[in-house]
């Protein structure tokens, strides 16, 4: 628990706590006196006191030296209670990339001094930095197109998303349809779209004819045009011709481990042969592909992880995304899966980037989420010149992304008011359907 006399800062106290396992109730008391705030922390029987320099130009960074000042005294109070730093410090949030953006040419300082974020984590940053410079544009001068097919062969272990298992789902056709129709009224929305992105669930567990159509309303001439192939057992090579025929420039073959036993617990209906086997195939339709790993699986140790992260940079696909385990409610995992130890699956992480960056990947884009492994991070790792447009824009914030589709959430950007706007579409598809003429409404004005 969280006791504080900073009652609207609580929640963002308590995100820190969290990042500690185990951790006691936390009581932070803070007043300000002499252009300087003075906050006292008392976890268990331990008492921490800091001052930190109040000097502010407006209300609003005020507000915001605060919020800082009240979670880096809990995190220096919790680190020196349990003998431990973290590697991301006091440094709570989605998209670090983003902060660094916004703190400007002394964004390092900010982490290494102020946040107390580890120097391996903040190299990692400047990385990522360095690569997305020729891909960056100002806020809001472009637009990404998103396409949201939510349905799967079968349910992942760890999945939390919206994905609905075909067999079970009765409303396939009816959701193409509607699919279909906001999508075209999505393409009039804009002159031109920078990229398209088709993601899931796994959209190539679509039969070829419903595919197709999909893949024929979204049309083609975008700088890139990404669809999540996803697993093995639903790519086949009527389907990369579709995709290529299409206009379709990257796909993702994702295979979250090379162990056929952790594959078999997590509920995938493949084994590693597959992958390998699929990944081939659709090497020689000429895509730029993406492969997808995950730090901390079920049952797997340090070697094993090695294992499939040096098996996935012997194939050398153009992008290797290193997932942190993540659970969350509606994941099958969450309550019947203990994780591994924080440091354990920091050691997977470590080595993903020093083996990868061996072999001339560079990370390109990173974000973290609640509920992680070690409370790590996700990154993705690029060859040269082959990052994902569509991953920069959407985890730096600076596009515009129309999105069609139940889950779907759409942002404006509003540069000078700096704001996004959102829109999100119901994640149930029998809602969906029945909401998709006001959600093409709500959209047009939204954008127009």
């Amino acid at each position: 628990m969280i006791y504080t006399n900073l009652e609207n800062l609580s929640s963002e106290i308590a995100e820190v706590a969290s990042e500690f396992e185990n951790a006691p109730d936390v009581y932070l008391d803070a007043d300000f006196f002499d252009g300087k705030m003075r906050v006292s922390v008392a976890v268990s029987a331990d008492k921490y006191n800091y001052e930190y320099p109040l000097s502010f130009s407006d209300k609003l960074e005020k507000k915001r030296l605060i919020k800082r000042y009240a979670k880096l005294s809990s995190y220096k109070a919790l680190t020196s209670h349990f003998g431990e730093t973290l590697p991301w410090g006091a440094l709570t949030g989605i998209r670090p990339t983003k902060l660094a953006y916004q703190q400007g040419e002394n964004w390092r300082e900010f982490f290494l001094k102020d946040m107390l974020v580890s120097e391996k984590k903040t190299d990692i940053i400047g990385e990522i930095l360095s690569v997305q410079k020729p891909f960056m544009r100002a806020a809001g001068a472009v637009d990404e197109l998103f396409v949201s097919i939510p349905f799967c062969p079968t349910r992942c272990a760890y999945c939390s998303f919206l994905s609905c298992e075909l067999g079970r789902e009765k409303h396939v056709n009816e959701y193409i349809a509607a699919l279909i129709k906001e999508t075209e009224a999505a393409l009039a929305l804009k002159k031109s779209y920078r990229a398209a992105y088709i993601g899931g669930g796994t959209p190539v567990s679509l039969d070829d004819e419903s595919l197709s159509k999909v893949l024929s309303a979204i049309g083609g001439g975008y700088e890139e045009f990404t669809v999540e192939a996803g697993r093995p057992d639903c790519i086949t090579e009527s389907k990369l011709r579709l995709m290529k025929d299409a206009g379709v420039t990257r796909i993702c073959v994702n295979p979250q481990t090379f162990l056929d036993r952790t594959l078999a617990i997590i509920g995938r209906k493949h084994t590693a042969k597959d992958i390998i086997e699929k990944y081939l195939i659709a090497q020689k339709y000429g895509f730029s592909i993406n492969m997808d790993l995950i730090a901390g699986l079920p049952g797997e140790s340090f070697d094993d992880f090695k294992f499939s992260l040096d098996k996935a940079a012997s194939l050398h696909p153009d992008n290797i995304t290193v997932h942190t385990l993540c659970l969350k409610k509606g994941s099958k995992l969450k309550e019947n899966y203990e994780r591994l130890p924080a440091s354990f699956v920091n050691e997977m992480v470590d080595y993903a980037h020093d083996k990868l960056s061996a072999e001339g990947y560079k990370p390109y884009y990173l974000y973290r989420q609640k509920y992680m492994a070690g409370n790590l991070e996700n990154t993705g790792y690029t060859l040269s010149g082959k990052a994902c447009v569509y991953n920069i824009d959407i985890m730096e914030e600076t596009a515009n992304i129309v999105a069609c589709g139940a889950n779907g959430i759409s942002k404006r950007i509003f540069e000078r008011e700096n704001r996004i706007e959102r829109l999100a579409a119901p994640k149930d598809i029998a809602t969906y359907l029945n909401k998709v003429d006001k959600i093409i409404d709500d959209k047009r004005v939204l954008f127009e």
